[in-house]
């Protein structure tokens, strides 16, 4: 290129200071501890890529000039700011607004030792904010597109005697580009509030410098196998032809090696290979060294042997399988934002805080939303042990240029990421953020990394491809659809209880998808969404879940950790014990009548060892039978259950009354149409009014049993009555999931009580009924906060389902 950057050339050279007299953090209205360690001579100075060492580095982190232009010249350099810290963070000492049109042009100077000059000098730009272009000693050497990926420049032509300048312009089109960017937002679209936050612009990530030989190791690709019990890895060298070996370690103990040529499958045979896992993330030593001719390189790195994979569990359920085994997967949604310094930690042993935290909350997974991190955030990631699924930060792609640079940077994002084992999923779209072409795109990533799963859409955009079906339930608590044939199933998001911590808020007025009042309502509350999950871990099988979320974020209150990360909400061991229960088993199929007889099959949740049960009524205890397949029952029968885990630890025991029942005989119903009649009250009720006494202001025929006929006023009550054609004789399970209050009554026995005012929650009954039209009335009230209703039901042979339109019948 070589374009002379104007303006530049032949101004004073300014040597960057090193006392960091002129900076200090921008006023802001919350900080996290770390901001007291963070100055211009220690500003992010860890190895930035712990996957691929050199030991000749130099970290560019700390002071930089700064100017901000409308034009295509910097004018003069007024301002410092302390890189890489986005513009708009306190810790820049900026926090500054940055405009769409506006040019970011960083200046610094640097020297090089004599000995580099020797091979290639190489610049680092870990993530810039969104397109580059930077000058080296006046030249332009390269421009980049992307806010989320590492790129980098050979400046080894224009090196000059003595100081370097580097100058940096950087433009960041923000609401009006149609780049990806996540949650990012500023004006003039919505400003940062609810689920959007404050943007970061500019450089964010480590800039450095690398001393290569003229031919070097530009990179290379790692493929664990421990079904074959070896590693491939493949190498990629820029400047020809060249020697490769590589060596595996096992501490200081030299396990294998092997030897081939740049773009050759190496393998490396690794016998009883220690799988990496969140219980055991052990991590073997890899180096790579480069010959060509006279010229040699060598880089270190690590490995997990690990497989992520999608295959069928002990009782044949679809299941996501870790070392080809099930793990039922858990983690918090976690969003990367820092009051201190938005996209980018204060310091290293933040975001090693963060992953420490998650794990010592008895979670064994992180969903990164809609944020890539630093190459040490997964680097710790590994180190910790906790498995990542990994979004692609989301943007509007309303053009095809915007639907081309997202999928660039997707690509990037793989390939930059993909030899780190706590990866195991990559999610491209987010609850239809962006999303277009979903197959397409996700045969793209598989395209690039057949090793690891691809959810193609987390929320309710599902395609019907990729290795898994992801669903969001926040209101109607956590749900589980029925796991496919090939796919796996996961509630990609959930939770959301917000809580305020007064003297931790980022604002007076956080806001949470469930506001808790107090420590005790939010204990119990999320106690009993856990309780719920393991009983859908059993039924229909769900394979992971993610909570909402890791931190408050600015207006964003949901938080297990206030935003500066000073407050827990709940106790540590509080929340890793509603993770892990020990939960009792629980019997396949929620109906505890029968009308001949019934096969109980009984399930441990994810954790536990085994299960004792009677049958008599008396305790069980280790001396009890052995649960070993399905008890056959054909009369009243106590069952009486419990599970030990791994430890010795027993759950508390469960209950199930068994009873035999005559089923209820079909009622006449003649001249009957399709869908329920409907009728629409309006008041105000703390429980279920008796509706006969009250006078409807609209009558209509709903063709489900929904919502969608409410009346304009939040206070309000529905009557849904009619006929529902039961296909098969026997026991028959309904299910009303409501907010606020439901009923659900057949041939006028009350079979759901899910009164009261509530948040969503989903109550059952059984009813044992002969095949035919059977009378079914739904009653339900709404009084504040959300509204929801849904009714379900099950029966022999056929799994849990909403009730069809087409069993549904009313009388004209």
């Amino acid at each position: 290129m070589n374009k002379v950057i104007p303006g530049i050339v032949g101004l004073m050279l300014l040597v960057q200071s090193t006392q960091g007299a002129d900076w200090k953090p921008a006023d802001n209205p919350l900080m996290t501890r770390w901001a007291k360690q963070v100055g211009p001579e220690n500003a992010l100075s860890e190895y930035p890529r712990p996957q691929m060492v050199r030991s000749e580095w130099q970290n560019l982190n700390g002071l930089w000039d700064f100017a901000v232009s409308k034009t295509d010249s910097p004018g003069s350099y007024t301002n410092k700011i302390l890189v890489p810290f986005p513009v708009e963070s306190a810790l820049s000492g900026l926090r500054r607004t940055i405009e769409a049109d506006d040019r970011m042009w960083y200046r610094r100077t640097f020297n090089i030792p004599s000995k580099w000059r020797k091979g290639r000098v190489l610049l680092h730009f870990d993530a810039v904010d969104w397109e580059t272009v930077v000058y080296v000693n006046g030249k332009e050497l390269c421009n980049h597109k992307g806010g989320y990926d590492a790129f980098t420049c050979d400046i080894t032509k224009v090196l000059v005697k003595k100081d370097q300048e580097l100058v940096v312009l950087v433009r960041d089109p923000q609401n009006t580009g149609g780049q990806p960017k996540g949650k990012q937002v500023h004006p003039p679209g919505r400003p940062p509030s609810g689920i959007m936050y404050t943007r970061s612009s500019g450089i964010w990530q480590t800039v450095w410098l690398e001393s290569v030989p003229r031919k070097y190791i530009k990179g290379y690709k790692l493929f664990p196998d421990i079904d074959k019990g070896e590693l491939r890895v493949t190498v990629d060298v820029e400047g020809g032809k060249a020697s490769i070996e590589a060596i595996a370690y096992d501490g200081a103990d030299q396990i294998a090696a092997a030897k081939g040529k740049a773009g050759e499958t190496l393998v490396l045979p690794i016998k009883n290979a220690k799988l990496w896992s969140p219980g055991s993330p052990f991590l073997y030593d890899l180096k790579i060294e480069m010959k060509a001719g006279r010229t040699k390189d060598s880089v270190k790195s690590y490995f997990g042997m690990r497989k992520i994979s999608v295959g069928k569990d002990e009782y044949g359920i679809t299941r996501l399988l870790l070392n080809n085994k099930f793990v039922f997967q858990l983690g918090p949604l976690d969003q990367g934002f820092w009051p201190d310094g938005l996209y980018t930690a204060p310091v290293d042993d933040a975001l090693l805080y963060d992953v420490e935290m998650t794990k010592k909350y008895g979670f064994n997974m992180i969903r990164k939303h809609v944020k890539i991190e630093p190459s040490r955030w997964y680097y710790w990631c590994d180190k910790v042990g906790l498995l990542v699924w990994q979004d692609m930060p989301s943007s509007g792609n309303k053009t095809p240029q915007h639907k081309k640079q997202f999928e660039t940077e997707l690509v990037r994002m793989v390939e930059g990421f993909f030899n780190h084992p706590s990866i195991v999923v990559w999610v491209p779209f987010n609850e239809g953020w962006g999303q277009y072409d979903t197959e397409r795109i996700v045969d793209i990533v598989k395209a690039t990394d057949p090793t690891r799963l691809v959810d193609n859409a987390s929320g309710w955009t599902d395609e019907n491809c990729g290795d898994i079906l992801d669903i969001h339930s926040y209101s109607r608590g956590p749900r589980s659809p029925q796991p496919e044939d090939r796919r796996a199933v996961v509630l990609g998001e959930f939770g959301g209880l917000g809580y305020n911590t007064p003297g931790h808020c980022w604002n007076k007025s956080g806001w949470g998808y469930q506001r808790m009042n107090s420590t005790e309502e939010l204990i119990e509350r999320y106690e009993a969404l856990y309780e719920l999950i393991a009983k859908l871990i059993v039924s229909p099988g769900l394979s992971a879940a993610v909570y909402t979320q890791t931190t408050d974020i600015e207006a964003e209150n949901n938080g297990l950790m206030t935003y500066d990360r000073e407050v827990s909400k709940m106790p540590i061991e509080t929340v890793a014990r509603a993770h892990k229960g020990p939960f009792p088993p629980t019997k396949l199929g929620g109906q505890d009548i029968f009308v001949d007889s019934m096969d109980v099959t009984l399930v441990a949740p994810y954790g536990a060892k085994e299960i004792r049960y009677t049958l008599n009524g008396a305790e069980p205890n280790r001396r009890s039978a052995k649960y070993n397949k399905p008890i056959h029952i054909t009369r009243n029968t106590t069952l009486k259950a419990y599970t030990l885990y791994d430890d010795g630890s027993p759950s508390n025991i469960r209950e199930y009354q068994l009873k035999k029942v005559k089923p209820m005989p079909p009622v006449a119903a003649e001249h009957v149409k399709p869908g329920l009649a409907v009728k629409v009250y309006e008041g105000s009720w703390s429980k279920l009014p008796d509706f006969a006494r009250l006078k409807p202001i609209a009558t209509k025929v709903a063709e489900n049993v929904d919502i969608s006929n409410k009346p304009h006023n939040d206070k309000y009550g529905l009557l849904f009555e009619g006929f529902i054609k039961i296909e098969k004789s026997g026991a028959h399970m309904f299910y009303t999931a409501s907010d606020d209050g439901s009923a659900l009554y057949i041939d006028g026995k009350q079979v759901v009580d899910n009164d009261g005012v509530h948040g969503a929650k989903e109550r059952s009954g059984a009813v044992a009924l002969e095949a035919g039209m059977h009378a079914i009335k739904i009653l339900f009230f709404q009084r504040a906060g959300g509204h929801s209703l849904t009714v379900s039901y099950s029966y022999p042979d056929k799994p849990k389902q909403e009730l069809p339109a087409d069993v549904l019948y009313h009388v004209e």
